[in-house]
């Protein structure tokens, strides 16, 4: 959070100076708030932010200085001019920032305002200021925007590889008590996928408008191949994990070439992860990730052990994918199974299928997906033939 507190700061007093000596304005306190509302300490949509907020403001004291010249001042009115302010900005546009910023520049207006004069005007400019000198400083004091994203990147490559580990401890010990945490660690990672994403696109922002960084665009590339194909892997993990559990608790025969196996692929992702983070090709985690897909068996161990395989194949083609390999390419890096072409399986205690057998191109859907998370194409189980 150190850069965003630091561009916060400095544009904040900047905007002071700007709208108070070289405006005029006698007290320009929209300015610096302008300048916290564009920055934030979140992450993302800058751009869309100040454009947000010159809107609303525009809104909300054109609203208000055209009620309150009219009916005058009050409680009513106050409540008056708010909603109306309000209703005009969500007829613009949804975004709560316009909404938000409009509804408190009409209390502005009717509150503070005189009902005539150039308030209002200097408080778009002041918003408008604000903005701009927001986004100055995003450029010219910028946070690393390769950094930002390996930053965020790590923990979901971490807590990828810890799953598959834990999952071959399970099976090694024929654990389903350990198959059930990794299944509990894995679910609790959604929350550092939206957080990667949000990183990537304020990454992409510095990239464009910061000079100082612009030559890192080609570094985040890897990570943009990277992250869709990565959240599916986890989602396929969750699936794994859960099966594991089934299986264990079942006695059910499992191969013994899993657990290595597991091992293996976890090892290949944090070897993606430190190529990726020195913007070196992944070649080394690629071959790695090849060498997985090559030595599993084409025997049939029964119905769980199946589905974990297919998991596992998923897997194994969303890594090639977060390599850059397309698609075809990875799925067709899979040995042929036996399989069946069609499988009925049980929703699960969630009320989710663990997985649907694919069918013709084998591009069906049925990641493990936790109740209000939405099915992705491509992300669940590879074609087998």
């Amino acid at each position: 959070m150190a850069p965003s507190i630091v561009q916060c700061a400095a544009a904040a007093a900047l905007a002071w100076l700007v709208a108070k000596d070289l405006l005029g304005h006698g007290r320009p306190f929209f300015a610096p708030i302008a300048v916290v509302v564009c920055i934030g300490v979140g992450l993302g949509q800058r751009f869309r932010r100040v454009v947000e907020l010159v809107v609303g403001v525009s809104v909300g004291i054109g609203v208000g200085d055209l009620l309150v010249s009219w009916i005058g001042s009050g409680a009513w009115q106050l409540a008056l001019v708010v909603a109306l302010a309000m209703a005009a900005a969500v007829l613009l546009d949804s975004g709560s920032l316009i909404v938000l910023q409009a509804g408190s520049s009409a209390v502005l207006v009717a509150t503070l305002l005189p009902p005539s004069g150039t308030g209002g005007l200097d408080r778009m400019l002041d918003a408008l200021v604000g903005g701009l000198l927001g986004l100055a400083a995003v450029a010219l004091l910028p946070a690393s925007p390769s950094a930002l994203a390996t930053r965020h990147a790590t923990g979901m490559f971490g807590a990828l590889a810890d799953a598959l580990r834990r999952i071959a401890e399970a099976i090694d010990k024929s654990d389903s008590a350990l198959a059930a945490e990794a299944l509990g660690a894995v679910r609790g990672t959604q929350t550092s996928v939206e957080e990667f994403r949000q990183a990537l696109e304020t990454s992409r922002e510095i990239a464009t408008i910061s000079p100082l960084h612009r030559h890192r665009r080609t570094r985040l590339e890897g990570y943009e191949k990277a992250a869709v194909p990565l959240d599916h892997a986890l989602r396929n993990a969750r699936v794994l994990a859960r099966r594991a559990t089934v299986a264990l608790d079942g006695s059910s025969p499992l191969p013994p070439w899993l657990p290595g196996a597991l091992r293996e692929l976890a090892d290949a992702t944090l070897l993606l992860r430190e190529e990726l983070a020195t913007g070196a090709s992944p070649e080394k985690s690629s071959l790695a990730i090849l060498s997985v897909a090559s030595r599993q068996g084409a025997e049939r161990w029964g119905f769980s052990a199946d589905v974990m395989i297919a998991q596992l194949r998923s897997i194994i083609v969303d890594l090639l994918q977060a390599t850059g390999t397309e698609r075809e390419e990875a799925v067709a890096a899979l040995p042929s199974l036996d399989f069946p072409a069609t499988a009925d399986v049980p929703p699960d205690e969630e009320g989710a299928a663990d997985v649907k057998a694919p069918s013709g191109e084998g591009d069906s859907t049925g990641a493990a997906l936790r109740p209000g998370e939405k099915h992705l194409a491509g992300a669940n189980v590879t074609p087998m033939s």
